[in-house]
């Protein structure tokens, strides 16, 4: 009988925290849902840079592969290729622009303050490749290395006004 009292009386106390698991569960289960549904509210790539030696090639496959449609370079993205994605963000496909720029993949993640993201990324002992650095009409761009990858940041013109 007392055994009985005890379990009844555990399980009582638990009860309670049992079900603030289960909320606090759901709750997140529902915020992960809620940024699927919005994207503008969770992370998103806003530009995905390619630099490669055959701008050309890399340029076909990714249009038939994904159909999109790249324009003529521009200078402003380093005579890069740009093709719009769905997403809203864009890609961008080109040379390395200078003997010793190796290939690479790098995503640019958008960021509301591209200064306090370049901070962060230096307080945890991120190397500063290239500084916030301003493309007009398009916004700003960053970048850092960190673990031996390079990662971009980017933070869009009406944002940095």
């Amino acid at each position: 009988m007392i055994r009985s009292n005890a379990r009844l009386a555990l399980a009582l106390l638990t009860a309670p925290l049992l079900l603030c698991a289960c909320a606090t569960e759901a709750r997140n289960t529902q915020t992960a849902v809620e940024k699927q549904a919005n994207p503008e509210d969770s992370m998103h790539v806003q530009y995905l840079e390619i630099v490669t030696s055959d701008v050309d090639a890399t340029c076909e496959v990714l249009a038939k592969v994904h159909g999109v449609t790249f324009g003529a370079p521009e200078a402003g993205f380093g005579n890069a290729r740009i093709a719009a994605l769905e997403s809203g963000g864009r890609i961008g496909v080109r040379a390395p622009l200078a003997e010793h720029e190796q290939p690479v993949v790098r995503p640019y993640l958008l960021v509301d303050d591209i200064d306090a993201a370049v901070g962060a990324a230096e307080a945890v002992g991120g190397l500063i490749a290239m500084p916030a650095t301003e493309i007009p009409g398009d916004g700003k761009f960053a970048i850092y290395i960190l673990g031996g990858i390079q990662h971009g940041l980017w933070q869009l013109e009406s944002a940095a006004d």
